[in-house]
């Protein structure tokens, strides 16, 4: 009984959002009110550059791995498995400590599928770089990767608990980023 409380550890572990603590503590502007408003790895770009970016990219895939990981080591079930790593990602996109205004859990996103599987957060992440190569757009390789993803967890974990997760995942994360598809559609996304 003890294993389900991983549950909302993830939750506020994945509240602590990276984006406004870096901004802080690096003197930027909190990135929920400057760019594109969206406290993650490539507003924090826009506003503090390349470094900020990449510490915050960092923070949020650690919070995603971190609780999944330890439950995956303590052998917790697979049911609590699954739902430890939906509430880090929840936790990113509805931060209890930042008034429930979280980022689009794109890197969150990886976090949790490398606590599920390290081949499968590793193909995630390979399938990000290579369409962000090709196409030099992030939220285009972020849609790709999150849509494959579902796919590889079929075939790499082959639970269908944890397939169902990444499935949740993946449907949030198209509909967080609704207005970067119709940017997309309309050939007008950076």
């Amino acid at each position: 009984m003890i294993e389900w409380l991983f549950i909302p550890g993830a939750y506020l572990i994945g509240s602590i959002s990276s984006a406004i603590i870096v901004c802080r503590l690096m003197g930027f502007p909190d990135p929920r009110e400057q760019g594109s408003g969206n406290p993650g790895a490539t507003n924090v770009m826009r506003i503090g550059g390349k470094k900020a970016a990449g510490i915050t990219l960092l923070g949020d895939m650690l919070k995603g791995l971190l609780p999944v990981y330890a439950a995956n080591v303590l052998n917790v079930s697979v049911d609590v498995l699954a739902l430890t790593g939906l509430a880090a990602f929840f936790g990113h996109l509805y931060p209890v400590f930042f008034g429930f205004k979280g980022g689009k859990g794109v890197a969150t996103s990886v976090g949790v599928m490398l606590g599920f599987s390290w081949l499968l957060g590793l193909s995630a992440m390979g399938t990000w770089i290579l369409v962000y190569k090709v196409g030099k757009i992030s939220s285009l390789a972020a849609l790709v990767a999150s849509v494959l993803s579902s796919l590889y967890a079929w075939f790499i974990v082959g639970d269908m608990t944890i397939v169902m997760a990444c499935v949740v995942m993946t449907a949030v994360l198209l509909w967080r980023h609704k207005s970067n598809i119709q940017r997309l559609i309309q050939g007008q996304e950076n």
